[in-house]
């Protein structure tokens, strides 16, 4: 069994799920955390279900050999792809994925219509329409595509006159059709929170799931009595690109500095 010390692992395609990891710290303050950064495969969203799913079990493995007593895909291509395969590998492993926050959005609408930004793979997938089923069936839900953003974000532009310019093409139909609420679809684009903030009217709704995400490894955390005592160990950083990339941007995303290892392709 699992020391109450041992690390969390959290992964991510990029440095998207840096903004799930933050939210993780900041409700659990006393555990170590492991973070890998899939940057040589980015972006998920444009690779095949078999493919994902072959580097998440590397990054899982990677994890298990490390220690970790629970694993966080801060991805939702990731967790569409590959979690229930994981949960099937590794019964007894407390597995976190993700998911667009529907629920709270639906919930959240005067209007009735709520718009999604994501990556193609998460609207494409058989996952984000079971959710719609489940969840939006008496609202209106507008999905949008974002092809480019996430690759900004991964070279640390969250705020250039180019990225504006994307950024408002793919929110204008949103608004156009009335929404009133605006879904995060996608772990990179909580980033974008402040210059998406510049782009929409004050009274849109922004939602995203980090700290749903932070709650639910909490709750497993506790349920297995692994919920470490502290003092934290800090974040050990891994990326599968150039190491000086992940080292250039984690002062800007992350707000601290941090070594910043290969990752085993």
């Amino acid at each position: 069994m699992a020391e109450r010390s041992a690390p969390v692992g959290v992964m991510d395609s990029g440095v998207g799920g840096l903004s799930v990891l933050a939210e993780i710290q900041r409700l659990l303050p006393n555990e170590s955390l492991l973070y890998v950064a899939d940057s040589g495969h980015v972006p998920y969203g444009e690779k095949s279900p078999d493919y994902i799913r072959q580097r998440l079990r590397h990054i899982a493995e990677f994890f298990r050999e490390q220690g970790a007593k629970a694993m966080v895909l801060a991805c939702n291509t990731a967790t569409v792809a590959a979690v229930a395969d994981l949960r099937e590998l590794y019964p007894d492993w407390p597995l976190v994925g993700m998911e667009p926050a529907v629920k709270p959005a639906a919930l959240a609408t005067r209007s009735g219509v709520v718009g999604v930004l994501a990556t193609t793979g998460t609207l494409q997938s058989a996952k984000f329409a079971a959710l719609l089923d489940r969840f939006a069936s008496d609202v209106q839900v507008v999905t949008q595509p974002c092809p480019g953003l996430v690759e900004r974000i991964e070279a640390g532009d969250l705020d250039s006159p180019e990225l504006r310019q994307l950024l408002l093409g793919y929110v204008q139909p949103l608004l156009a059709a009335g929404c009133d609420t605006v879904i995060l679809g996608c772990t990179h684009y909580p980033f974008l929170r402040p210059l998406l903030a510049q782009l929409v009217p004050s009274d849109v709704a922004i939602i995203d799931t980090g700290a749903a995400v932070a709650r639910q490894l909490q709750r497993l955390l506790v349920a297995r009595n692994l919920l470490a005592e502290g003092p934290a160990r800090g974040a050990v950083f891994w990326t599968s690109a150039q190491p000086q990339s992940l080292g250039t941007v984690l002062p800007l995303l992350w707000g601290g500095a941090g070594p910043v290892h290969s990752f085993p392709r």
